[in-house]
């Protein structure tokens, strides 16, 4: 856990639908952990999420990796208008209410979702099932900054783990390198060779 604690900025409750946390990286990650509304509330509670939601991605500086992550019950489909911002791989056909409300939130920060990006079974791209496992969907998502989505090399759900929760784990892929800071300390450790200082040849 210490190991862990080491790499933490900083972590920031919102409300119960939103969290952030700040990491260290080669370039530092934000993590903003999303429970939307279902689809049947209305438009006034959907609407105060995404401004809740646009607030704290206004808060986060620039050169951070930004990635929205969690049950944003957004089911995204195969229209060609968000194509550019979902993918084609999505487990749906129609993109519901919840999903054009992400899709434009994702437009409007310039970022994509990484969840419908890789092709993958049927089985793997559901995140949700109903109690009588009769009705799946996708409704789990990943975003990210565009200008920063090679970060994410893949997202799945992972169908094996028991989490006592109708929905599956995502597992997400990320591509980091060591902090500088740390680079920094092991260049200190290797900046004297004792050996060619004591060589006068070298």
């Amino acid at each position: 856990m210490k190991k862990i604690q080491k790499y933490i900025i900083n972590f920031k409750l919102h409300n119960e639908r939103l969290c952030k946390l700040r990491v260290k990286g080669k370039y530092n990650i934000t993590l903003i952990n999303a429970y939307a509304p279902t689809e049947d509330k209305t438009e006034e509670i959907k609407e105060q999420f995404y401004d809740d939601l646009q607030y704290m991605v206004d808060k986060v500086p620039k050169s951070d990796l930004i990635i929205i992550l969690g049950n944003v019950n957004a089911k995204l489909g195969k229209e060609s208008a968000y194509q550019k911002i979902t993918g084609k791989h999505t487990l749906h056909e129609e993109t519901n209410r919840n999903g054009e409300l992400l899709c434009n939130s994702a437009a409007a920060n310039n970022m994509i979702v990484m969840s419908t990006k890789f092709k993958h079974k049927q089985i793997h791209k559901r995140t949700w099932r109903s109690p009588e496992y009769n009705i799946i969907n996708q409704t789990d998502h990943v975003l990210v900054n565009q200008n920063k989505k090679e970060a994410i090399e893949d997202v799945r759900s992972l169908r094996g783990p028991s989490i006592n929760s109708d929905h599956y784990l995502l597992k997400i892929i990320l591509k980091q390198k060591l902090p500088n800071i740390y680079k920094k300390k092991l260049i200190q450790l290797t900046k004297w060779n004792k050996t060619n200082i004591q060589d006068p040849k070298k």
